[in-house]
């Protein structure tokens, strides 16, 4: 009877929409209807409060084109509607199978909201609950639903939680480009720049001096740290790693023929000096199996809860009640 009930009531909606005369093509009135799962009426109120933490990057994202824009919102609607529905249909089989929440868990999780989100103070807590039209225990109803959701959701990932070595070896082999990396060199720099009032000889003086002090023994990080005028000078002159392709030409030929521990000797360009160092060199090839594997086993354990996740909620979309409106 209620399902019934609910039906007929949907079917006045669209009456509502045409009375709206002042509203723009396509916007729809904050208290109707968005959906119906279950016994369960989803407003666009409740979609428009989802939606708005996402609205400044949609609008970003747009660049100023209206159409555009207009498809992101829609896009994003559509997609918090089925999340929303999901949801419900995802609690009714945790109530089905017999599950239940303990009130301590919903008890610590809106303290936590208090605590985080409305500085400790109940009154702003209630404040917000009045003016989003939920009552106490309307908002703890909600909690507890979202605890449900996130317990089952994360029930349905950790049932696909274990990887046949099989499989990650056929995932290396049929996607091994993308695990080939390109030469690349752990690098370190000291930079001298000439300054207005200096002359190429001063720079050129110091330069000399701390090459002779590194042909002494001297650490590079710490000479780059002392003399370095480029924004890694506190880090040591690191860099990290580096590839052929970006480095300017006439440091990328000196730096790759460095062996590791090499220094070069002063390389003069424009108004600057460089003295480069080798840390570590890596040969351009493919990553070995071993190196990769654990992140091959998070690849897969990750696309196996995607795709458990969607078949659990294909069979509760299939089995349950779910309408949504435009």
């Amino acid at each position: 009877m209620i399902k019934k009930a609910i039906f007929l009531l949907a079917l006045s909606v669209p009456l509502a929409f045409s009375v709206a005369q002042k509203l723009p093509k396509g916007a729809r009135l904050a208290n109707s209807i968005a959906a119906i799962a279950e016994d369960k009426i989803i407003t666009v109120e409740e979609v428009r409060r989802e939606l708005e933490p996402y609205l400044p990057s949609i609008q970003k994202d747009s660049g100023g084109d209206p159409m555009k824009f207009r498809q992101s919102i829609e896009k994003m609607e559509a997609e918090i509607i089925q999340n929303l529905t999901d949801n419900v249909l995802i609690v009714k089989q945790f109530y089905e199978d017999k599950g239940q929440i303990p009130p301590s868990f919903v008890d610590n999780e809106i303290e936590e909201t208090i605590i985080t989100k409305f500085e400790g103070k109940r009154s702003l807590y209630l404040d917000y609950l009045k003016s989003i039209g939920k009552t106490p225990e309307e908002h703890r109803s909600m909690i507890k639903e979202e605890i449900i959701v996130n317990y089952m959701r994360s029930k349905m990932r950790k049932s696909a939680s274990i990887v046949s070595p099989v499989r990650i070896e056929k995932f290396y082999d049929e996607y091994k480009q993308e695990f080939f990396q390109e030469e690349a060199l752990h690098l370190r720099l000291i930079r001298l720049t000439k300054l207005a009032d200096e002359s190429e000889e001063v720079l050129e003086q110091t330069a000399d001096e701390i090459y002779e002090k590194l042909e002494m023994g001297f650490a590079f990080d710490e000479l780059a740290a002392k003399y370095s005028n480029d924004s890694k000078a506190k880090k040591g002159g690191d860099w990290g790693w580096v590839t052929r392709g970006s480095l300017i030409e006439e440091l990328s030929g000196p730096a790759f023929a460095l062996k590791e521990g090499e220094f070069s000797k002063p390389i003069f360009i424009k108004n600057n000096l460089f003295i480069l160092y080798s840390e570590e060199h890596r040969p351009e090839g493919y990553l070995p199996l071993p190196d990769v594997r654990e992140d091959i086993e998070d690849i897969l354990i990750s696309q196996m809860a995607s795709e458990a996740e969607a078949k659990f909620l294909e069979r509760l979309r299939r089995d349950g009640y779910v309408r949504r409106f435009n």
